[in-house]
Formats: C-alpha cells, structure tokens, sequence
C-alpha cells in the first residue's frame, strides 16, 4: 500500500495550513524549493477541509502539472474558496480547521473486479465525459462490497449504477490519508472532466 513518510507527512500538512493562511491574509508565501525525493514527485491528491465533523470543502487534483508540495499549496486554497459548495473561508475560521490529505498511489486498470480489495483500493470509473473516484476507506465505512462499491462510484459520476458493467473504464488506486488530528475520514470524491475537482 502507498505510504508518505512521516515528516513528508507533516511537511504537506504544514504546507497545506500555510498556504491557505498566506492567502486568505494577502500574503505571499514563499514554499521550500524541493528538488528530490517524495514530496517533488507528481502525485495525484486532495486536500479536505473539516469544521468539527463537517466537510468545509475539498478539491483534488488527478492529473498535476506541479511537484506534491505545491500542488498540496494549491489544492488547499481551492478547498478553503474554490469548492462551489461552501461559502468561502475567513480568516478567523482558521484556528477551527483541520486539513486533511489523500495522496493517491498510480492508478492501475482493473481487468477484473476481483481485483479490488475492499478497504485497501480506492476506484475510479470513467465513461465518455464522465468520472467518479471514490477513496479505499469509503467501502469499509459504509460495509460495501465490490459491487456496490463500483455502484456508488457510478453514481458520483453522474452515471446508471450498472454502468461499470456496460463499456466504463475501471482503476484502481491506494492512498496515503492523514490529518492534522490523524482522524482518517471517508470522503466520496467526484471527478470531473477538469484537473481539479470536488468531493
């Protein structure tokens, strides 16, 4: 299963809380220039934004032009006013937030559902214009098996339920989820035809 290290861990946390405080104060923040190793990778990811135990916003980003640390810069202040579904944060929410990041291993196609191990596996489906991504810990949290799993990502997609039957393309996915209060919550993910998306 894919893993960040734990200062990599808490260097993307940092960066993520950092990012959105600079930008919501109108300042600049200036990133570390990371040329090597882990966090310079290109890593698909998604930075959620939780009050309490409500979602605040989140946005992901499949497809990065941009090294993991500062695509974890960008994906966090889109979460913070770029999700369409929340009013965008102030300032003084701030100190009442925890950032929470799913960085997502390379998809792999799936060729037969099989494949899939609940709990271990995230799923993308796509179809034409069409794509849904649910994370590994939706399944388990919701007690789906395989095909409701796939059932569920079509739906996030905008698509019939069965469609995974019936010409989408399947992949699978593991992914590194932490948050600042190390609560690992299930976010169902909606992807669309853009690079960045929302839950």
């Amino acid at each position: 299963m894919f893993q960040l290290s734990d200062p990599g861990q808490r260097t993307l946390l940092g960066i993520a809380r950092e990012s959105v405080h600079s930008f919501l104060q109108g300042s600049a923040l200036a990133l570390p220039e990371i040329e090597s190793g882990e966090l310079a990778e290109l890593r698909a990811l998604f930075v959620s934004i939780h009050s309490g135990e409500e979602l605040r916003g989140c946005v992901g980003n499949l497809y990065p032009a941009s090294p993991l640390f500062r695509s974890t810069g960008d994906c966090a202040i889109s979460a913070a006013v770029g999700d369409p579904r929340f009013a965008p944060l102030a300032l003084s929410e701030l100190p009442n937030v925890t950032f929470e990041i799913s960085v997502l291993s390379p998809m792999e196609r799936i060729r037969d559902v099989s494949e899939i191990e609940i709990g271990e596996h995230g799923v993308l489906v796509a179809k034409g214009r069409h794509r849904g991504l649910l994370l590994p810990q939706v399944a388990p949290q919701y007690g789906w098996d395989r095909e409701r799993f796939l059932e569920e990502t079509c739906r996030k997609a905008g698509l019939n339920a069965q469609d995974w039957k019936d010409g989408a393309t399947l992949s699978r996915f593991t992914a590194a989820v932490f948050s600042e209060n190390h609560v690992y919550d299930s976010e169902i993910l909606n992807v669309g035809p853009t690079t960045s998306t929302h839950t």
